[in-house]
């Protein structure tokens, strides 16, 4: 299983060996809750978390993009593995959308469009009402949504913000997605005398399956009003359980800001960049991050394994367990348990392990 394109971007977990001694009696592994500031990557906050530990071994599940803001669920060492599972959950946004005007990018990076004609009548004529009864009518439920062209999807093997940047058409396909709720928060009349038009900006909350992207709803929506209308504001709360307004979580998420940084490139050209500074330090990083059995349990189901299933898994032997999708096998005593494996349905019943874990010390 592998992570696939979602949210506003896509899934990323990097692998490689973790450069931290066993024996220490610090997490090797673990989840680690960022809340990312506007301006930077989501490669940009591994690349932190990353220096941060002295880990290699550090990936994210759900892109973010740089304009942005919230919660990039971050594994490192071993809970890379887990970040396949944690990137098919639904999500939690909120955002505003400014209707009466689409950019290029279908988001407030892009450039402007054209008003289109008779956008300031249809502008004073729409309600918030009816605005709500459009979303509710269109767009929730089991909906079919083009993705952004300049999404993280692949074409070719290249992805489509590089060929639609490079100026190539980007042509993707439909496809499924679920709006649970998508609910109008703020509605707001504002007149924008400097690009000649009228707009409305409406603040929303949106929780929506794996795969949806909020820039295209804002670009649809937009649409069907013959408004045009593009994101000027996107802020992730919510991945599965992991919550950003959840107090249990709240003293776990790390935060940080943005610096520029200046570097030659390998022309030899001065550039400068955003980078993230984490506001912790590796120590309270640790500290703060769930261990393999905390992040597995709020993740998916559990399994108990008695010693023989845990030494069938480890060896890859199939278990005569009735699983239904991703489930997390726990093997050893209580109070010193550890994750043994992820299961999945086997094609002739019972559970097969997808990943195995092996014992840290």
């Amino acid at each position: 299983m592998k992570p696939t394109a979602e949210g506003i971007g896509g899934a990323e977990a990097s692998e490689s060996s973790d450069g931290m001694e066993s024996g220490t009696g610090e997490p090797t592994s673990g989840i680690i809750l960022v809340d990312k500031p506007s301006g930077v990557t989501s490669h940009d906050v591994v690349a932190a978390v990353r220096s941060g530990l002295g880990m290699r071994r550090v990936g994210h599940a759900g892109t973010l993009d740089p304009m942005a803001t919230g919660l990039l669920v971050i594994g490192f060492g071993q809970a890379t593995r887990l970040l396949t599972v944690i990137v098919g959950h639904d999500k939690t946004y909120r955002a505003t959308i400014r209707l009466g005007l689409g950019t290029t990018t279908d988001d407030a990076d892009g450039d402007l469009l054209p008003v289109r004609p008779g956008a300031a009548q249809r502008v004073d004529e729409l309600t918030a009402q009816d605005l709500q009864d459009l979303i509710d009518r269109c767009f929730t439920g089991w909906i079919d949504q083009v993705p952004d062209a300049f999404s993280a999807i692949k074409v070719k093997g290249k992805r489509a913000y590089d060929l639609a940047r490079a100026g190539q058409e980007v042509k993707l396909e439909p496809r499924r997605i679920r709006i649970a709720s998508f609910n109008l928060l703020d509605f707001r009349r504002v007149a924008l005398p400097d690009q000649g038009a009228k707009v409305v900006d409406v603040d929303v909350e949106v929780s929506c399956s794996s795969g949806t992207y909020i820039r295209a709803l804002a670009r649809d929506l937009g649409e069907r009003l013959d408004l045009g209308g593009h994101l000027t504001a996107l802020r992730r709360i919510r991945v599965g359980p992991f919550d950003l307004e959840d107090s249990d979580l709240a003293s776990r998420v790390l935060g940080g800001h943005v610096v520029p940084h200046t570097y030659r490139n390998r022309q030899g050209q001065t550039v400068v960049r955003s980078r993230m500074v984490l506001d912790r330090n590796r120590q309270a990083m640790l500290d703060g991050s769930l261990d393999l059995v905390q992040a597995a349990r709020m993740s998916m189901p559990v399994l108990k394994l008695d010693a023989d299933q845990a030494v069938r898994v480890s060896n890859g032997g199939f278990l005569d367990l009735p699983v239904t999708g991703p489930t997390a096998a726990l093997a050893g005593p209580q109070g010193k348990q550890r994750l043994a494996a992820i299961l999945v349905p086997g094609s002739r019943g019972g559970a097969k392990p997808d990943v195995v874990f092996h014992p840290e010390a």
